[in-house]
């Protein structure tokens, strides 16, 4: 299912005002993890599926990139994107992850940030990302962590007092469609487990180097203390693997 809430004006709107659209990467609580994980850009060839806003694409220039291509299906965020970027090693296409067809090894890195959990079909965009990506490259992506996803409601069990007793977690295993709420309209992601997150990537051809559930360390509950709500439960899982 290719799904494009962000063209809808009101759902854009809500979007836009979220911290990690108006103020970007720094605002966005799993960035310091995320770039831990990207490889040395400089001199890359950089693909990033769900670019929206661009603002992975404009920091892999900072960083010494050659060429960045950010595709998204939203024309909303590929109207911001562009209106944000004055660079001409940066190209944005409007295009569905899932028909994301570049030919062989033609990237260095290729990158997702919170997108990849709306593609149905995640074993055949591991196969295209191996496919498209060079010997030894570098595939990095962030998607909400099953634990999160695995009940339609994504939210708190609550006490009578309204106090935030424990999150739930039913039908684990039970992978597929899940309708969330999200910015007052109804969603459509895909929930799997991290086992065929880990397993899907290894079968596709990667080495995994490195995975994070996110723990907020001491300096994000003092910069913002909302985050200790996910000190109880994980919502981020950050993967990060090679191309064999």
């Amino acid at each position: 299912m290719k799904q494009n809430k962000y063209d809808d004006d009101r759902f854009f709107e809500n979007y836009s005002l979220l911290p990690r659209s108006a103020f970007g990467l720094e605002a966005a609580g799993e960035w310091g993890t995320f770039r831990a994980m990207l490889p040395h850009l400089k001199g890359h060839s950089l693909l990033d599926l769900g670019c929206g806003f661009g603002w992975h694409c404009r920091y892999a220039r900072e960083q010494g990139a050659d060429s960045v291509v950010g595709i998204d299906l939203s024309g909303n965020m590929l109207e911001r994107a562009r209106a944000m970027t004055r660079d001409p090693k940066i190209e944005y296409l409007q295009l569905a992850i899932e028909d994301a067809a570049f030919s062989a090894d033609e990237f260095d890195t290729v990158i997702s940030s919170l997108a990849i959990h709306y593609v149905e079909d995640y074993g055949s965009l591991c196969r295209q990302v191996h496919h498209c990506l060079k010997p030894g490259g570098t595939f990095v992506f962030s998607v909400e962590h099953p634990i999160f996803t695995a009940l339609e409601a994504q939210d708190w069990h609550y006490g009578a007092e309204g106090e935030k007793q424990h999150w739930p977690v039913d039908n684990y295993h039970l992978e597929g469609v899940r309708q969330a709420d999200f910015l007052d309209h109804e969603v459509t992601k895909y929930h799997r487990n991290t086992a065929t997150y880990i397993n899907t990537l290894i079968s596709s051809g990667f080495t995994l180097t490195r995975i994070s559930e996110l723990q907020p360390t001491p300096e994000m509950l003092e910069k913002n203390p909302a985050w200790q709500e996910e000190t109880r439960r994980p919502m981020f899982l950050l993967l990060s693997a090679v191309k064999n």
